[in-house]
């Protein structure tokens, strides 16, 4: 079923509730473990719509939850600067991703190669959840971290998924809870804007796709407060658990979507 049969067929109803159920879920998870509102909305969403038209809903609770994400945080001056190379990576790798989307012809945008993001994010989170943590030395991060932009901006622009490779990346930065959380909704609030500039560019962003993405704001935030509430009661033992655990059926989830 495409948007606009959604919207406007025999299955408004139902429609709408799916989005709204999909949004509250991917919001709770993106509360506890601070990511995984693309890939839970989309999963569900490829219920009803196609993967460009689930990316351009994303597009308003995505950007709000994430700026709500990197406000939460004590140290958003001193991420900014130190991930602005990664940063600036991402835009560029979003934009480069998409042009080369768009070079293809009509049909290819993000949520195409959803199967091997899905199995990379997998491995990574059986990695996370055995003793083995990565990390990053200090002399590394200067070069790595505008590759890492990079890379996650093409497969962002590919999935319209914004965890690899820069989940992993700035898990084996060392940081802690809270820095984390917070870097993740710097990044992923970057990611945002960038996609939705490429949307745009393809003309996936119609008014009537705003004002339905803008409905999906409130679930999401719903659900996030929630998430949010029941992360603090964590251990950080307990948060790592969940977060590798989230990981993995996130990329469960994409791996049998792709």
């Amino acid at each position: 079923m495409t948007l606009d049969l959604a919207l406007s067929g025999s299955h408004l109803a139902a429609s709408v509730a799916l989005i709204a159920t999909a949004f509250l879920l991917a919001g709770l998870v993106k509360g506890v473990i601070g990511l995984g509102l693309p890939t839970v909305a989309m999963a569900l969403l490829g219920q009803v719509m196609t993967p460009l038209e689930a990316a351009a809903l994303l597009v308003v609770p995505s950007l709000v939850t994430n700026l709500w994400q990197l406000a939460q945080g004590p140290r958003l001056g001193a991420l900014a600067r130190r991930l602005a190379t990664m940063l600036a990576g991402i835009c560029l790798g979003t934009w480069l991703g998409m042009a080369g989307l768009a070079a293809l012809g009509p049909g290819h945008g993000p949520g195409q190669a959803s199967g091997p993001l899905g199995i990379a994010l997998m491995v990574y989170a059986l990695l996370g959840l055995s003793a083995w943590q990565p990390r990053v030395p200090a002399r590394f991060e200067p070069w790595l971290s505008p590759l890492m932009g990079l890379l996650t901006g093409m497969s962002t622009a590919a999935t319209g998924i914004f965890a690899l490779p820069a989940v992993p990346f700035l898990q084996a930065l060392a940081l802690d809870r809270d820095d984390l959380v917070q870097a993740l909704g710097l990044a992923f609030t970057v990611s945002t804007v960038a996609l939705a500039a490429g949307l745009f560019g393809q003309g996936a962003l119609r008014p009537g796709v705003g004002g339905l993405s803008l409905f999906c704001l409130a679930p999401a935030l719903a659900g996030m407060a929630l998430g949010q509430r029941l992360r603090h009661r964590l251990s950080p033992w307990v948060f790592r658990r969940c977060f590798f655990i989230g990981l993995l059926g996130l990329g469960a989830h994409l791996a049998w979507r792709g």
